[in-house]
């Protein structure tokens, strides 16, 4: 039985099957986060506990290959233009992506919100879609942004959307050691999987900032590709309980069947026809 991997960098060399160089040379491209534009081999070695002979060498490969920049003048390194090809090919290829973006419009244009899909990336949960109204008051947060796994709306909703074998595993490996915040994020946790029990959804209310209220669904593709998540949040000035029991919950709930009945080649609804005026005629 294959060593599970808590730390890739650490487990990869006594793992079978796994290339050493080659994990190393992801952690490098995975250090670099959303506003970033470079960085250091300094900082490269923090992020990662590369030897500076290692991230010198990795860094030097990954310019030459085209995934990384390299500035002459400051010394530092940037996202070439192979990296975000790669990334651009994995979301231009996710039918789920394409799917969902119409009906995730409308319903941010139906609340005022903003409405994402994301996935999970270790303790991490990435945005690979995002749509916002033309309300001023927004979640102003794009394609790349990381929300935490545990205390977040799209966290939570992609928690309760698995088999407790995968929740147990995920906290093995990513909850803190501290029994203090081990205890919080269970306790939100059980708190999530009895909403969802109850309510077809989930709710964060400043678990993650103290202004940002947020509701999230799982959705499960039918493929057996990784478990996604829907949210729709937003700021306190437009989402509150009320309008979250009688519209932002139900309406998150109705646009995830929607894509999956897309999916499944099932056509939506059209509208209702109006029903015309009678004009009188005059006499």
């Amino acid at each position: 039985m294959r060593k599970r991997l808590n730390n890739p960098i650490e487990d990869a060399t006594e793992s079978e099957g796994f290339s050493t160089s080659l994990v190393r040379g992801l952690q490098i491209l995975r250090s670099f986060r959303p506003g970033e534009t470079s960085l250091g081999n300094l900082e490269l070695m923090a992020r990662t506990g590369l030897p500076k002979a290692t991230v010198s060498r990795l860094t030097y490969t990954l310019a030459g290959l085209g995934y990384l920049v390299y500035d002459d003048v400051l010394g530092r390194y940037s996202l070439g233009a192979a990296t975000v090809s790669l990334g651009y090919t994995a979301l231009s290829s996710n039918a789920i992506v394409h799917v969902s973006r119409p009906l995730m419009q409308d319903l941010a244009d139906e609340t005022g919100a903003a409405v994402a899909l994301g996935a999970r990336d270790y303790n991490e949960m990435v945005y690979l879609s995002n749509c916002r109204s033309e309300s001023l008051v927004t979640l102003r947060l794009n394609v790349g942004s990381r929300l935490p796994l545990w205390n977040s709306g799209m966290g939570l909703a992609y928690l309760v959307g698995l088999s407790e074998e995968q929740r147990n595993q995920l906290s093995n490996r990513f909850l803190p050691p501290t029994r203090s915040e081990r205890a919080t994020f269970s306790k939100l946790l059980e708190q999530a999987q009895e909403q969802y029990a109850r309510l077809g959804y989930v709710t964060a209310s400043g678990t993650w900032h103290s202004y940002v209220k947020a509701v999230g669904v799982p959705f499960i593709p039918i493929d057996g590709s990784p478990p996604l998540a829907f949210s729709c949040g937003g700021t306190a000035e437009i989402i509150d309980e009320k309008t979250i029991a009688e519209k932002i919950g139900p309406a998150l709930v109705r646009m995830r069947t929607g894509v999956e009945n897309l999916l499944a080649g099932i056509p939506k609804e059209p509208a209702p026809l109006k029903k015309a005026k009678r004009v009188k005629a005059d006499r």
